[in-house]
């Protein structure tokens, strides 16, 4: 908007305050949350919950499509509105977005709020070979074991024919009731989709080949840090030996935390000299000890960046993985769902931080884990993985909105597409050639042999002949 470009912003999260040449569609539906609305009894924090983590969701997709396009305001927003230059669309759990391209027949941006899921990286050609690019939902990090690889491998495959014969059509069904039947199929529309910015860098998380196409802005949501509220401020100066954060992230019910884990982390606080601010829904927590303060919510950014925060304990969520990064802070990990898996593992391989998984957790493992991540030797690991993480041509705000602009510019950017993008698997793994030159050096090697036979018949035959003679 401080571009002077005219904005209409679809979301659940509007903007209150008004702004200049901005418009706001509401999607927030009465009586649903959007904060703090998944209980920690639905997971189990192993690694079977990353397999059963994508029928979540197809679930979810399918429910946020119908619930948004059957509102009355996006019903009047496709009614009213347009024509738009460019559409910037989510491509994350489903393609139910990409309708407004066919819409408005506009170019397309997507944004991948985490890494590239599997069934989005052939459709900008992006190498997603399972010996070293791990899928989102996996733990592929160095050293790649021959186990992690029979796991990136099977996860891959599931993802892509589970999006392939259940999702697509879940979401193509949906968006021809609200766009009529003659809207293309998503694989058509999402092959004309210009450019993907991804919430990630190769510096916290795992090194991947992208295509000119594909551009990480991870941290792009890193703003300017604010004053704290007084109450905060005063507890976190008074602390003389300095503070640990502990957050489960805007999704997960803080105060669904399992009580016998609960009072093993109230323990092992008790033993420690830090004070901890930990997010958590209740007004009362049984059991807390006097170096513990509980909020509902809190700043967490502008907490994590003040100087005397020493630790931050952390379900992996990517947000909150990158602020910690960007503050250099190190991290004591408890991934729950989703890619928070991978968040921890390359968390824990970049020297960010350590794992502790909840099932496991018991007052000795949490106060070891956090003398661990306390040490200054740890911090310092943390300070230098910040350093690189910040060290970039462009803030990535700043390359998103170059980006942005770039395609809005020239009404696409589809010559920044490789011929990969919609070859069919055969072309792309070069079958063909292979089975071509097999063929060939089959004829060669065939002809080669019965010439050479034939030679050494005709040779050793006539001397046969003459010692017969």
């Amino acid at each position: 908007m401080e571009k002077q470009h005219d904005i209409t912003y679809l979301s659940y999260f509007p903007i209150e305050e008004p702004l200049l040449n901005h418009t706001s569609v509401d999607l927030r539906q009465p009586g649903h949350s959007y904060l703090n609305n998944l209980d920690m009894a639905i997971f189990t924090g192993t690694i079977v919950q990353k397999w059963l983590i994508i029928n979540l969701v197809r679930a979810y997709a399918k429910g946020i499509c119908e619930k948004d396009f059957g509102t009355d305001t996006v019903r009047k927003f496709l009614n009213q509105s347009g024509p738009f230059d460019l559409i910037v669309a989510p491509m994350f759990n489903s393609d139910c977005y990409l309708s407004f391209m066919y819409k408005f027949e506009a170019p397309v941006v997507g944004v991948s709020t985490l890494s590239v899921m599997e069934w989005v990286s052939e459709k900008f050609g992006l190498s997603s070979n399972p010996a070293y690019v791990p899928n989102t939902l996996s733990e592929l990090v160095n050293p790649i074991t021959f186990v992690r690889r029979i796991d990136n491998f099977l996860m891959g495959v599931f993802h892509r024919l589970y999006y392939e014969n259940l999702m697509v059509s879940n979401g193509e069904g949906i968006a021809k009731k609200y766009f009529g039947e003659d809207l293309p199929p998503f694989k058509k529309l999402v092959y004309n989709v210009s450019m993907l910015l991804v919430n990630n860098h190769f510096n916290y998380h795992v090194p991947r080949p992208l295509v000119p196409a594909v551009v990480e802005i991870g941290g792009i949501h890193i703003r300017k840090i604010r004053e704290l509220p007084q109450d905060l401020e005063k507890w976190i100066n008074e602390s003389t030996h300095g503070v640990i954060y502990f957050s489960l992230g805007s999704m997960i019910k803080g105060h669904t935390f399992p009580d016998e884990k609960r009072q093993e982390f109230l323990k092992a606080f008790g033993r420690l000299p830090q004070r901890v601010l930990w997010k958590y829904e209740n007004d009362t927590m049984p059991g807390k000890p006097d170096n513990v303060m509980i909020q509902k919510w809190m700043p967490q950014l502008d907490i994590l960046c003040h100087p005397n925060v020493k630790a931050f304990i952390s379900h992996g969520g990517l947000l909150g993985t990158t602020e910690a990064v960007h503050c250099g802070v190190p991290v004591m990990v408890m991934p729950q769902y989703g890619d928070q898996f991978t968040n921890a593992k390359a968390l824990e391989a970049n020297g960010g931080g350590v794992i502790l998984h909840l099932y496991e957790a018991t007052e000795e493992k949490v106060y070891d884990a956090l003398k661990t991540i306390l040490d200054p030797k740890f911090k310092k690991q943390a300070e230098e993985l910040s350093t690189r993480f910040r060290d970039r041509p462009m803030p990535p705000l700043e390359t998103a909105i170059y980006w942005v602009e770039y395609v809005a510019r020239h009404r696409g950017a589809h010559h920044m597409r490789t011929a990969a993008v919609g070859m069919p698997l055969y072309k792309y793994l070069l079958l063909d050639v292979i089975a071509f030159l097999l063929l060939v050096f089959g004829l060669v090697f065939a002809a080669s042999f019965y010439v050479t036979r034939a030679i050494f018949r005709k040779l050793f035959g006539k001397k046969d002949k003459q010692k017969g003679d």
